[in-house]
């Protein structure tokens, strides 16, 4: 299934999942009468929402999209997945961030998340995309300069840096390593959605 034009003033909608076009600070959700979740979204990076992801509004305005992944049997939290945008020429190169992403996680044993990280590279209707999929102790800080970081074990993190014509689009999901593993085929097929138009 393929969008072949977008209006703003158009509102998609499809049975099953969404899809949903992108751009940092432009979205407004609303709800059609068979419970549907719909966008009226303006932008040129689209994409197509997993059945079963839950959406909530953007906690910033560097966050283009996030959603909730309901969280696997025996897990106590849910999985979180962000899709940012800063801007053109912003938010650093892929590599960068990877390797940003890898330093989040730390290994029990005091070995190196970046021997045990895998890194992929793909294109996705014309797309290059730099994926990261690393576990262990997430120990992030929870937000730039508090001094207050994340200290949860088996954990799992899975990132994307989309590049596109108007600069990189950045996915993260971050969860316990069960509830990312239960999404690891969504999260997949949301890579190989995204399209530039």
């Amino acid at each position: 299934m393929r969008l072949t034009s977008i209006s703003v003033s158009v509102l998609l909608t499809v049975s099953v999942a969404n899809w949903t076009c992108s751009r940092a600070n432009t979205a407004a959700s609303a709800t059609n009468t068979s419970g549907t979740q719909v966008q009226q979204v303006s932008g040129d990076l689209h994409y197509k929402v997993p059945e079963g992801w839950v959406a909530g509004q953007p906690s910033s305005k560097m966050r283009v999209a996030q959603f909730k992944l309901p969280k696997a049997d025996g897990d106590n939290e849910d999985g979180e997945l962000v899709l940012y945008y800063f801007g053109a020429n912003q938010g650093g190169t892929a590599q960068a961030n990877i390797d940003r992403w890898i330093s989040q996680i730390q290994q029990a044993d005091g070995s190196s998340s970046k021997d045990k990280a895998k890194t992929e590279s793909l294109t996705v209707n014309g797309l290059k995309i730099t994926t990261v999929d690393v576990a262990g102790r997430y120990t992030a800080e929870m937000a730039p300069g508090s001094g207050k970081f994340y200290d949860n074990a088996n954990y799992r993190l899975r990132a994307a840096v989309i590049e596109t014509a108007k600069g990189n689009y950045f996915v993260k999901l971050v969860g316990p390593a069960k509830t990312v593993g239960r999404w690891e085929q969504s999260f997949t097929d949301y890579l190989k959605s995204f399209e530039f138009k």
